[in-house]
């Protein structure tokens, strides 16, 4: 699986950036201490982002990158395709010529796979990420209803630390 730094790191950043959603320009200076991400290397993965419009960048004094569009409409596999990360598991990089200029005979395999990672990965947003990270950092714990789809309008249900025993 080639999902290296470059996607992991575009993704964490992305998310410090949601999580100050709304409070001005974000720099990457602030970021990367956060994160402890070299700067060099955000400043490099946010061009990208900024190309692909998923962030925008004011210039000056106050400025830095917000968020271009909505997080939930934002994936986790449109953030690391921004950044030029390729999702593949195959050998080959999909060219089907990992044997003797042919498919290798575990080609079909991590096709799939990559397939099922990159569905994972589109379904998963920028929005329930850093629901995710604001509810681990007020304690609260978040639960997934596994009830049937008939269900699934129900909201999650929200336990405090202090709830559970």
């Amino acid at each position: 699986m080639r999902l290296t730094t470059k996607g992991r790191f575009a993704v964490t950043a992305m998310v410090d950036l949601g999580l100050r959603h709304g409070t001005g320009p974000v720099t990457l200076a602030e970021i990367s201490g956060r994160q402890r991400i070299s700067l060099s290397y955000l400043e490099q993965l946010f061009g990208k982002l900024r190309r692909n419009k998923i962030v925008e960048s004011v210039r000056g004094p106050g400025g830095g990158y917000f968020l271009e569009r909505e997080m939930r409409s934002l994936t986790v596999a449109e953030i690391i395709l921004a950044v030029d990360e390729p999702i593949d598991a195959t050998q080959c990089n999909g060219k089907q010529n990992c044997h003797d200029d042919g498919k290798c005979i575990t080609h079909d395999l991590w096709a799939a796979l990559n397939q099922r990672i990159f569905d994972y990965l589109g379904s998963v947003s920028l929005q329930q990420l850093v629901d995710n990270q604001r509810a681990k950092e007020s304690g609260v714990i978040l639960v997934k209803d596994m009830r049937p789809q008939a269900h699934s309008a129900t909201p999650p249900l929200s336990l405090s630390l202090g709830d559970v025993v």
